[in-house]
């Protein structure tokens, strides 16, 4: 019996016809019609297989290799066979107790990894391709005991260190595959690897959660779990390879829907360098080991299809071991580019009864197909001639040495190890050197950074994820009431909800803190009152600041923020990066105008050593013992402890050692990352924000926190981020620590941010959203967090009056300069005088007071 029979009709011969007519005239496909042309046979599947070959051979000429089929010569490393994970079809996977019958341990030794890598360089492999389970730690106490005995916290600790012992010490290049990875488990994996894998498989809920399917057990392949592993690397620009597993039990229309969410994810980050269409294999001692194999007219529809659907920018991959080697003609012409990798020393371990055709052979059928077999790198041509943000600095040099100018296999090179490290040379002035230049230019030479078009990924794939009509520049206010943006008048809910907040304003119900979120009018002006009555109540009249220097010590970042108009490319003409002494000359001089306090943060430079943050605040401290440090973000923290290798609480300990005395609570924008991954596509997730922040607090080191609204958010987003800085400020305090020291609501300035330009989001918040979000924290943090602060950079003179007296209560600081908000596009200046900030508050007849970071 056929692993993929599907329960529904089979479409007719018009369906067909009618989905193939629309290929072939280069119409975009919906599900239904690609479920229909998987089911393409005979002079049907002819037609489709000669549009995915056109489609393929478009492509090719695109990236400027027009016929080239790529494969990697590769050698396997099988670092364990254990995994927690039971699928139905897997003989890769054992169990300790035949490792132990069989006088295996449970991982590969170190010398049994790098003897299988030399043995693959020596005859002339590229790439270490890492296979191995999901987490065995977590179902077996045999692995679990091997890594304790080696020195390991996981399996994937494990990886990393042999993917730098292969680095160092054979050149191959590693290729990881280790299943199921977190945003931290990818970003540490990045630097020690050019790509990394991981099926997709099937988005078929059914075969995960019905027992009996093939998927049933096996927490690793949860469809969604699956997809934000690949969204993840897309958010962190790793190039990665995906793909998947047609004949395990799908229906037609559920393998079409897995197509498309691997175009999706393709789309939205631009890192998907290959997909695999793997076909099922029935395998002896298996459950379902009496399936039958896909049939090779199904495989053929199966390739054809996804070709069409996802385009010609994707390569598409076919194991050529998988069928008979006369059968790959037929892979070719239905649309397949890549080989995949390929080993001229160990056996495909997850298929071993399907051994690879030999190079020359394989050299001859592609050949006969009117096709160049070339031998390219396990991370793509497309990405090695970009680089970075694609490779990291601490690989690039590895990739360097075998890639040609193409960013192919050179011909005739042998890997040889290299040191792998952080990049040389510490902090350097890179750009613009004069002392002020950098920051207090008017504008950029461009207006916009170098890579905008591929950098942010597919602006269409954003567009779908949000309201078009509510975020579309030139029709915000269309659609505000769909998005709950529309106020209420004081009816029986508002009054209900004020009478609530007025009893206990910081244990509000969640619907009455969106009532009051959304109020407008008369219900509005109530609430702006009784924020200012906790106001009072809480910290008095006085409106305070504090006199401090922004000191951006660099603009260069490879993160990829939409809203960022910031950040730019090393190449950039617009880039710099202060050195050690320049920053410390801004702090010095600071300190002579009065400041107490810098406040310090720089783009992701991927060439920014992790030891660099503390040679920053060293450099100020050294230069200035008495100043204030308040530095680097959750962002710039996740990116410290990734490349020194410290824990988030040793790199936050070491950083205060070395002179960090407060956290700035940036890089929350909006802590849920349904808006987070629109907003950015690189930035740390919300619970990665939340670790950092707590950790900061229990070493006892203080934070602001800060919420960017007003670009593709809602009400909703806004009380739920409350929420969450309350969760983390209740915990602070039930430990005794400090936690918050206050709260900063950040308007969206839209003018140059790339998500407005692109008409993804809307122009910022209204001046009811201002009061309404400047408010609400007052009521909902009281108790908790007790200063509230407005931006005058955002919100100008009147503005950030009209804060003051809807709860806000202090300033900010002076800045001296401030380089984001005015890229950005604010009109609002980017220093104050005491005088002017002095201004601001006697204005409406409040005391205006100086204080220091921490409210002392």
């Amino acid at each position: 019996m056929s692993a993929d029979v599907s329960p529904e009709p089979g479409p007719t011969p018009q369906q067909v016809r009618r989905a193939l007519a629309r290929a072939e005239r280069g119409a975009a496909l919906d599900v239904a019609e690609a479920t229909v042309l998987l089911a393409a046979r005979g002079a049907d599947l002819e037609r489709l297989s000669a549009v995915a070959a056109r489609v393929r051979d478009a492509g090719l000429v695109a990236a400027g290799r027009p016929g080239v089929v790529t494969y990697s010569p590769k050698v396997f490393v099988p670092v364990t066979r254990l995994c927690r994970d039971r699928c139905h079809y897997c003989t890769f996977v054992t169990t300790p107790g035949h490792l132990e019958r069989a006088g295996e341990a449970p991982y590969l030794s170190p010398d049994e990894v790098l003897d299988l890598a030399r043995e693959g360089a020596a005859l002339g492999c590229a790439e270490a391709l890492f296979t191995l389970g999901d987490r065995p730690e977590d179902r077996w106490p045999e692995a679990r005991a091997w890594l304790d005995e080696q020195g390991y916290d996981s399996t994937l600790a494990y990886v990393r260190a042999m993917a730098v012992r292969v680095l160092e010490e054979t050149g191959l290049l590693p290729h990881l595959n280790p299943g199921v990875m977190s945003w931290e488990e990818i970003n540490r994996l990045k630097p020690v690897s050019p790509s990394m894998g991981m099926m997709l498989e099937t988005t078929s809920r059914r075969l995960f959660e019905t027992k009996g399917l093939a998927h049933f057990g096996s927490p690793d392949k949860d469809p969604d779990v699956r997809l934000r592993v690949l969204e993840d690397a897309g958010r962190l620009s790793v190039p990665f390879t995906t793909g998947i597993l047609v004949g395990i039990g799908e229906t037609l229309a559920e393998r079409a829907e897995s197509i498309f969410a691997v175009r999706r994810v393709a789309r939205s980050s631009g890192h998907v360098q290959e997909v695999i269409v793997q076909n099922f294999r029935a395998k002896p001692d298996t459950a379902m080991r009496h399936v039958d194999d896909l049939g090779l007219q199904e495989y053929l529809a199966a390739l054809a299809t996804a070709r069409v659907v996802l385009g010609p920018k994707v390569r598409l991959q076919a194991p050529p071991n998988l069928v008979d080697l006369e059968e790959c003609r037929a892979l070719l012409a239905a649309g397949v580019d890549d080989w995949g990798g390929v080993s001229p020393l160990t056996p495909d371990h997850v298929n071993p009864e399907r051994p690879w055709p030999s190079l020359d052979r394989l050299r001859e059928v592609t050949a006969e197909a009117g096709l160049t077999l070339r031998a390219r790198l396990t991370v793509h041509p497309e990405y090695v001639v970009a680089g970075e943000p694609w490779i990291d600095p601490r690989v690039s040099a590895h990739v360097a040495a075998l890639a040609d100018d193409d960013g192919l296999l050179r011909d005739g090179v042998r890997p040889v190890g290299l040191p792998w490290q952080e990049p040389d040379g510490g902090f350097a002035s890179v750009g613009r050197t004069d002392l002020h230049a950098e920051v207090d230019t008017s504008g950029r030479t461009d207006d916009r950074r170098s890579d905008f078009d591929e950098v942010y990924g597919d602006w269409d794939e954003l567009r779908a994820r949000v309201v078009p009509d509510v975020l579309a520049p030139g029709h915000a206010d269309e659609g505000r009431e769909r998005q709950g943006l529309s106020g209420r008048t004081p009816d029986a809910d508002g009054l209900a909800a004020l009478a609530a907040a007025e009893k206990d304003p910081g244990n509000l119900s969640d619907e009455h803190a969106l009532t009051l979120m959304t109020a407008e009018g008369d219900l509005l002006d109530q609430v702006c009152r009784l924020a200012d009555d906790l106001r009072r109540a809480t910290v008095g009249e006085d409106v305070t600041y504090v006199v401090n220097r922004n000191i951006n010590f660099t603009n260069v970042c490879y993160v990829g923020c939409r809203f960022c108009a910031f950040a730019q490319r090393r190449t950039d003409a617009d880039a710099y990066s202060l050195s050690l002494d320049q920053v410390a000359d801004r702090a010095e001089e600071a300190w002579g105008l009065g400041a107490t306090e810098v406040c310090m943060q720089g783009g992701i430079d991927p060439e920014l050593p992790g030891t660099a943050y503390f040679d920053l605040a060293a450099a100020v401290k050294k230069r200035v013992p008495q100043m204030h440090v308040h530095a680097f973000s959750p962002m710039e923290i996740v990116n410290g402890s990734s490349r020194t290798g410290l824990s988030f609480e040793d790199f936050l300990i070491k950083a205060r050692e070395s002179g960090l005395d407060t956290v700035p609570g940036t890089a929350a924008e909006i802590l849920d990352d349904d808006v987070r991954w629109v907003l950015t596509k690189g930035k740390l997730p919300t619970r990665t924000w939340v670790e950092v922040i707590s950790t900061a607090h229990r070493v006892g080191i203080p934070t602001t926190s800060t919420m960017m609204y007003g670009h593709v958010d809602n009400p909703r987003h806004w009380v739920n981020h409350l929420r969450v800085l309350s969760r983390i400020q209740d915990e602070s305090l039930a430990h005794g620590t400090t936690g918050f020291t206050e709260f900063v609501p950040l308007p969206f300035v839209h003018t140059s941010a790339p998500i407005y330009l692109a008409g993804v989001a809307r122009p910022g918040p209204t001046l009811r959203d201002n009061l309404a979000v400047h408010a609400m924290a007052r009521i909902l943090l009281h108790g908790r967090i007790d200063n509230i602060q407005t931006s005058w950079v955002k919100l100008g003179v009147e503005g950030t009056r009209a804060m003051l007296r809807a709860g806000a209560n202090d300033l900010g600081g002076t800045l001296m300069e401030e380089t984001i908000s005015r890229m950005a596009g604010s009109e609002h200046g980017s220093a104050k005088t005491v005088a002017e900030l002095e201004e601001i508050g006697s204005g409406i007849g409040r005391p205006v007071r100086q204080r220091g970071t921490t409210y002392a």
